[in-house]
């Protein structure tokens, strides 16, 4: 027999409109609550938009029957505008052609290289702690995660300049991409009041810094075994090389998106913490049991496996890329479910990290349940994705998380200036509430 897929109506979005532009989690936690763990919410005349939390759904879209999926017009649109047609935004042959090429060049023995540069970047930007005092956290990390992908991407060949411009623009352009996805009925007013001319304007500055970097790169005959060495170097199978235009784009990509999701993550983990300090000290005792800084660095990465199940738990919590969008080419069915061609799934990647029928006590910070890695999970545990469209940076996000927290757990105690942990949905999960104090271990 068919599932009727329940819906909620246009009203009742507008009626909720205000508190889902500041926060829409809440609005959809009620309706799964009450319709169950797909519903189809109206949000214009003829807009239907389907809010997913069924991890055997997801499985089947993301994995089984990717085929037949692909991205919203979220990502292969709205968020082209502002980075260009690269990994994330791209579809179909062109995607294929790009993963295949950029693949090897995230592959963890390439990722070995930038170890050592990463750890650096890490140390320096952790001076900037410090003790005995209330700090926000985020702009801290925010820093720590951007100027990582910088040195990853450039070594030295970035002006500090340019990159804070850089980093600027990243973050003005995701909060004007966030008001056209969650105000559509304003879309005129962003056309004709020109916010969209200025940030088009931002995009291209962004471009012309980074082709800036890329000619003097070319132009110096210099290698340094960083990602835009790699990037230069990659060909596809008829021998090429990519184009200056994709190659700008797929920088961007990396900037927007390894950045952000880094920070955020770490700073979640950093409050998860701060709140359960015996996890801190667990982690400090496995990092003097490994041999501490005497140990070669990708071996102690690979052997802090306490360490990765706090990160794996904090992604549970609060996973940075919180929904997942697919469109069906075809009509489809699941479960007794239809649907017809087109029609915009959202996986709420949240709400399946959190889901009561699949996660023993899923509200709490329980580290343990990861003892045995993240794969006995992989039916219902998305941080990064799934199937071939899986976030292709994932190791190196693994590899910078680790040694971020290793590092700042070996040389502080944290402790929580804050009630509860509080969020900001945007783009990404943002977090809002992350004041901590520093004490020197």
């Amino acid at each position: 027999m068919k599932k009727k897929i329940p819906e909620v109506s246009l009203l009742k979005f507008i009626k909720h409109s205000l508190e889902i532009l500041k926060n829409p989690l809440p609005f959809h936690n009620k309706n799964f609550t009450e319709k169950g763990d797909i519903f189809k919410l109206n949000v214009g005349f003829n807009t239907k938009i389907y809010f997913c939390r069924d991890a055997g759904l997801a499985k089947y879209v993301l994995q089984k029957n990717q085929k037949n999926y692909i991205k919203s017009s979220i990502q292969t649109v709205d968020l082209v505008k502002y980075v260009g047609e690269g990994l994330l935004t791209s579809e179909g042959e062109k995607w294929k052609k790009q993963r295949k090429m950029m693949q090897p060049a995230f592959h963890k023995k390439q990722l070995q290289n930038l170890l050592a540069g990463m750890q650096d970047t890490i140390i320096s930007e952790f001076k900037k702690v410090e003790t005995n005092k209330t700090l926000d956290v985020f702009p801290l990390l925010n820093d720590l995660a951007f100027q990582t992908v910088v040195k990853s991407l450039f070594t030295k060949a970035a002006r500090g300049k340019d990159m804070q411009r850089l980093q600027f623009i990243t973050e003005a352009n995701q909060r004007m991409l966030v008001k056209e996805l969650r105000q559509p009925y304003l879309a005129w007013w962003f056309k004709i009041g020109g916010a969209l001319d200025k940030h088009f304007k931002l995009s291209e500055e962004a471009r012309n810094i980074l082709k800036g970097i890329v000619e003097d790169r070319k132009s110096s005959g210099k290698r340094y075994d960083d990602l835009l060495d790699m990037l230069l170097e990659t060909k596809y199978d008829d021998g090429k090389g990519m184009s200056e235009e994709q190659l700008i784009d797929e920088i961007l990509i990396i900037f927007t998106a390894g950045h952000e999701t880094t920070a955020n993550a770490l700073t979640f983990t950093f409050q998860l913490l701060a709140k359960h300090p015996e996890w801190q000290d667990k982690i400090y005792k496995e990092w003097q049991n490994l041999g501490g800084d005497d140990v070669d660095l990708m071996t102690r990465i690979s052997t802090s496996k306490i360490c990765q199940q706090v990160l794996e738990e904090s992604l549970r919590l609060y996973p940075p890329a919180y929904f997942i969008d697919r469109v069906n080419i075809e009509a489809d069915s699941f479960n007794n479910m239809d649907f017809d061609p087109g029609c915009n799934l959202l996986f709420s990647v949240y709400e399946m990290h959190r889901h009561p029928d699949l996660w023993e006590q899923p509200l709490s910070f329980l580290p343990e349940r990861f003892a045995d890695g993240g794969r006995q999970f992989s039916a219902q545990y998305f941080p990064f994705g799934a199937g071939p469209r899986k976030c292709i940076g994932n190791n190196f996000a693994m590899f910078e998380m680790i040694i971020a927290v290793t590092e700042l757990v070996k040389n502080y105690k944290m402790h929580p200036e804050f009630d509860a942990i509080r969020i900001t949905p945007l783009i990404t999960l943002k977090p809002k509430n992350a004041y901590l104090r520093f004490e020197k271990r």
